[in-house]
């Protein structure tokens, strides 16, 4: 049995380090919670996804610890390739490092898109998946 909060070594570019873990919280009076949390340099970022209207999280109905999505795109949180995704989108937008929370959401479909774009050669970036 693994250790869902195992702390993950993420290089970027060669020489940056990110430290990742991924874990479900509950709050008082709020809706669960996936957390993609990123350690480098001692700052501390939680990119964080709220179950809501059309956005699910974790081992909902089929889901899986780790999963978000709404109605239209599903990702694992798990898969390093993901958490890079999120990595690159947040710095191209100018938001790592944080010390404090990301609303995971606003980068969501931007990830998502990217990355059902880089596993079907031959459509431009742009254009949603789908048949």
């Amino acid at each position: 049995m693994t250790d869902r909060r195992r702390r993950r070594t993420l290089v970027v570019d060669g020489s940056t380090a990110y430290l990742w873990t991924v874990g479900h919280r509950h709050g008082d009076a709020r809706p669960c919670e996936e957390v993609l949390t990123l350690h480098r340099d001692g700052v501390r970022t939680r990119i964080v996804f709220r179950a809501g209207e059309g956005r699910y999280v974790g081992s909902v109905a089929y889901g899986h610890s780790g999963g978000v999505g709404d109605r239209h795109h599903h990702l694992n949180l798990n898969r390093p390739g993901v958490v890079r995704a999120f990595v690159d989108e947040a710095v191209a937008r100018g938001l790592l490092p944080l010390d404090g929370d990301l609303d995971g959401w606003e980068l969501f479909t931007a990830v998502a898109v990217g990355r059902a774009a880089a596993v079907t050669p031959g459509v431009a970036p742009e254009c949603p998946p789908g048949p």
